[in-house]
């Protein structure tokens, strides 16, 4: 072989290369960023439209609907799942494999701006994003001061030190939770409003254009210029409490007469504290493109210098909560894994070479290709992750395999008596076809995965091609070092004993021989009498199945990805729908106490009135709130964190009643939310309700599920007005100038702003606290026509208390209804098995309704059909590969058949270490494809030896290969 001879030749153009290969990937590991998982596209266009005031049956009828149809003409769409919220409207548009979002987003853009015209008047412009696992937080921090008060510390935050954190480099938004934002409130007296004779409208049109600047020309002269301009904003709270907003009958009515005008802080929405104490969270969000672990440098840097900056105002920050902490520890775990694996497989080769020269010639071909693989890594633009690095763990066992086969092979022409050099020659260029395939085969097997399409070929590429580089560099070492190193170095080892370590050696060789020997007699035991044969062929079949069908009765389950114990999970609390914020903070403020008494609980982040899942917590839900609750190390703790977790929400349910408790432990990829998802579609609503609650109560039945629910939820408080068209038209009303006037009575109206200095703050004009207290407030809202009458709603308006949905879903135009549930001590997908067999071909199941699987589930069936795929193109490649190192189409399939062979010992311990069958395990499986070539390594020697033998024997067969 041409590469051999000149290594051997010319060694130091080896030198230069693989000098250069080396500080080559020295400079590429230094310019590598750190993730937990790959980045990949998620292939979804989300739309948000805020419909300020709207119930969920009005945002889906007038907003969600009429989105629908527009986009539903986009090209690759998969699935189009929409959420109507009150006052929110979501619609996620789920394209195919292998679409480009960026095209989709622009055209779903065009279509969204060409029905604006249709959307109500008062909805704001909808806003179409990629969605993305970058839009979670990277870092959350709690900040504090002991030298300002809640509104003065949210002010500085808002105005100041978050645009500081939104200019570090890669950051994308920064949110503020928790905190009372700076408002100036106009609350009217409805009683005096209604004894000057005045409305709402009257009051709101008087606040707004008396707040205003004009550019209203200019004064010139032959020599200068002077603008004019009328400055008409408010320049104080008082100015505008004397605001005359009528003049009667020559009387003048001020603000300040019918409404009580202050400086102060918007209504508490939410409420946030970081171990039981209050503070105000900032959550840094980072760009799509921008590295994680860059970002939180860059970020702790910024808050040293704000501390700083910010000293007087006595400003305190601590970064509660950093993802890029796992993200680096996960990343250490691979490293230490790394070089422990190349320590372990120094070790074997010194036990099977019998000396550390030729250990050490194999040995120098794994740190030479695993520095080289970071110079591919980096131009293909990947980064050092979870998979990338644990394509380097797992292929350093394969490094050393082309390395040995060529070493072997030298070694034997040394002991036929030729010289290191003619040795190191005839064995590379031997043997340079074998040793070509056996990497082809590694190659072949991965490369299927890596040029496939889906979430888990995305997840699995940078791995894939991890591996494949550090392969073709290790052929490269091995036609190249390995013949240079042994025509130099080379030497025969004849063991004598005369050391220890010889007697060492010695003794591990008899073990050896002793094995072979055991594993010989049952080769010979099985092969001497046809009726053998036969027998070992149908035991050898049955044990096959045996161990296929542990997966058929349960042994071993099914999930997308393992379960991950990161020590952190949320405490999800849901209080009735009509409880206060102060109620929700009260009880979440026990709960925090009842988890402090916990000796494994070592922090909790607690955010009132809003939940990290779902699109919906966008919007303040005063009745939820939220603990997320980080635990010791699990090398501290007895028990996992999911049982903790399982356990936690026990005890919280016996301890407070009237609470509706979720857990969910954080995995790689964020909270483990449901990973059972069904989605029920039918013709209406009631339909797919009824049937999502039957086979909800099925579902609870099931060993392994807890927390199954609803992702609808009925009995939200409503005042419902029906007003009668008829008497509203003979009072000489309107439907707008009422729904605008109930809107900002109740609602309120932001639409003035007030300046203090170089900043603005909303003005917020709405009815007092005690005149929106009762539905009697409602239905007395009084109303003033043009002929300048006062009307009460009451008079042209039924008013009643009733209750509705507080989330509507639809999935492809059809009304739907998901059941989700979470999974405890069981695999997941064993859970969903069995449910749905009790439903699925049920006679019970109402005309139109179907059934489709979400979230994990869904998941998996595609993960696992792609690596399905993939595996059935490695053996097809495997096979042909074959087919070119033996020149026979038969002898490929002696070596092919030992590959389900390999799965009868996959599939018993994944049942004894009772581990499921997830993307990681099959990607184990279609790794053991890659070992055929030993398999074809060992039937290339058999020949070999065969044709030796008979050739010295003089037989026909090897005079038959002789000529040729």
């Amino acid at each position: 072989m041409k590469l051999a001879e000149i290594s051997i030749k010319r060694p130091t153009l080896v030198i230069v290369l693989f000098t250069l290969l080396t500080l080559g990937g020295i400079l590429s590991y230094t310019l590598l960023g750190y993730e937990l998982i790959p980045k990949f596209e998620t292939n979804m266009v989300t739309i948000s439209t805020v419909y300020p005031g709207a119930s969920p049956a009005e945002v889906e009828t007038s907003v969600t609907r009429k989105i629908e149809d527009a986009v539903g003409s986009l090209e690759n769409v998969k699935k189009v799942e929409s959420s109507s919220y009150e006052s929110l409207s979501v619609i996620m548009v789920q394209l195919n494999a292998g679409a480009d979002v960026n095209y989709a987003l622009n055209d779903a853009q065009r279509k969204v701006n060409a029905i604006l015209s249709e959307l109500p008047d008062d909805v704001d412009a909808p806003s179409l994003n990629k969605f993305s696992l970058d839009d979670l937080p990277i870092m959350t921090m709690s900040i504090s001061s002991d030298k300002l008060n809640s509104k003065q510390l949210y002010d500085l935050l808002d105005k100041k030190i978050e645009p500081i954190f939104s200019r570090v480099n890669g950051v994308a938004q920064v949110d503020l939770v928790g905190g009372q934002e700076r408002e100036i409130q106009v609350n009217i007296d409805e009683k005096k409003l209604q004894g000057y004779g005045l409305s709402i409208g009257d009051v709101q049109q008087a606040v707004l254009s008396s707040n205003l600047d004009f550019p209203t020309g200019a004064l010139k002269t032959r020599t200068e210029k002077s603008t004019i301009r009328l400055s008409g904003k408010y320049r104080s709270i008082e100015e505008m409490s004397n605001l005359v907003i009528s003049s009667k009958n020559g009387v003048q009515i001020r603000l300040s007469d019918v409404a009580g005008v202050f400086d102060t802080q918007k209504d508490t929405e939410k409420v946030a504290r970081y171990n039981q104490n209050p503070t105000i969270l900032l959550q840094i969000k980072k760009q799509s493109d921008a590295n994680a672990v860059s970002v939180s440098e860059s970020v702790q840097k910024t808050i040293e210098r704000v501390q700083t900056d910010y000293q007087v105002q006595g400003i305190k920050i601590k970064t509660v909560d950093d993802s890029t902490d796992f993200t680096l520890e996960a990343a250490d775990h691979v490293i230490f894994d790394l070089f422990l694996a190349v320590i372990l497989v120094a070790i074997v080769m010194l036990l099977f070479l019998h000396s550390i020269r030729n250990a050490f010639i194999v040995m120098v071909s794994i740190p030479i290709s695993l520095i080289a693989t970071f110079i591919g890594i980096y131009l293909m633009g990947y980064t050092l992750n979870l998979m990338s690095l644990l394509g380097l763990s797992l292929v350093v066992g394969i490094l050393v395999d082309d390395a040995i086969v060529v070493l072997e092979n030298i070694y034997r022409h040394m002991e036929m008596g030729k010289s290191k050099i003619r040795a190191a020659y005839d064995g590379a260029s031997e043997i340079g076809f074998t040793v070509s395939a056996i990497t082809l085969v590694i190659v072949v097997v991965f490369l299927p995965i890596a040029m496939s399409s889906g979430l888990v070929a995305d997840i699995l590429k940078q791995f894939c091609v991890t591996v494949v580089i550090a392969t073709l560099f290790s052929l490269l070492a091995s036609f190249t070092i390995i013949p240079w190193l042994s025509s130099r170095f080379g030497k025969l080892e004849h063991l004598t004993g005369a050391n220890w370590f010889q007697k060492f050696i010695l003794w591990f060789e008899g073990l050896i021989d002793k094995f072979t020997h055991w594993i010989t007699g049952i080769l010979e035991w099985c092969l001497k009498t046809t009726l053998r044969r036969i027998m070992t062929v149908v035991v050898t079949f049955i044990i096959l199945i045996s161990s296929f069908m542990l997966v058929a009765f349960g042994f071993i389950g099914g999930e997308f990805f393992p379960k991950m114990d990161r020590g952190q999970f949320l405490v999800q609390m849901e209080l009735s729908k009509d409880a206060t914020v102060e109620k929700t903070n009260q009880v979440t403020l026990n709960v925090e106490k009842y988890l402090r008494d916990n000796k494994d609980v070592v922090d909790m982040i607690t955010t009132v009135g809003q939940q990290s899942s779902g699109f919906g917590s966008a919007q303040a839900t005063i009745y939820q709130s939220e603990i997320q609750v980080i635990l010791t190390d699990k090398s501290e703790r007895a028990e996992s964190t999911d049982i903790i977790a399982a356990k936690m929400k026990r005890d919280l349910e016996e301890k407070f009643t009237g609470v509706e408790f979720k857990t969910a432990p954080i995995g790689l990829m964020g909270a483990d939310n449901a990973p059972i998802e069904m989605v029920v579609t039918a013709a209406d609503n009631e339909t797919a309700t009824k049937e999502a609650t039957r086979i909800l109560e099925l579902l609870k039945k099931v060993p392994g599920s807890v927390d199954a629910e609803l992702s609808t939820d009925t009995g939200s408080p409503e005042v419902r007005v029906n007003i009668d068209r008829d008497k509203m038209a003979s009072l000489g009303l309107n439907l707008s100038s009422v729904g605008q006037t109930m809107q900002t009575a109740f609602n309120g109206n932001t639409d003035g702003k007030y300046r203090a200095g170089e900043y603005e703050y909303d003005i917020n004009i709405r009815l007092s606290d005690n005149n929106r207290k009762s539905i009697d407030d409602v239905k007395n809202l009084i109303f003033t026509n043009p002929a300048g009458e006062q009307v009460r709603l009451s008079q042209f308006a039924n008013v009643d208390m009733s209750s509705g949905p507080s989330l509507l879903q639809r999935r492809d135009k059809a009304p739907s209804v998901k059941v989700l549930s979470k999974v405890v001590g069981r695999p997941v997908g064993d859970v969903a098995n069995e449910w749905s067999a009790q439903f699925m071909n049920s006679d019970k199941k109402p005309a139109g309704v179907n059934y489709m699987w979400g979230g994990d589930m869904e998941n998996q069936e595609e993960g696992f059909g792609t690596l399905g795929i993939a595996l059935l193109a490695a053996i097809v490649l495997v096979y042909l590969v074959m087919v070119s190192l033996y020149d026979s189409f038969v002898y490929p399939f002696v070596v092919l058949f030992s590959i389900p062979l390999a799965m009868i010992g996959v599939m018993v311990i994944l049942a004894l270490t009772a581990n499921s069958l997830n993307i990681f395990t099959m990607l184990g499986m279609i790794m053991l494809i890659g070992h055929v070539d030993w398999s074809g390594c060992e039937k290339r020697d058999f020949d070999r030896r065969l044709y030796e033998f008979e050739k010295s024997s003089g037989s026909k067969y090897s005079r038959c290969i002789s000529s040729g």
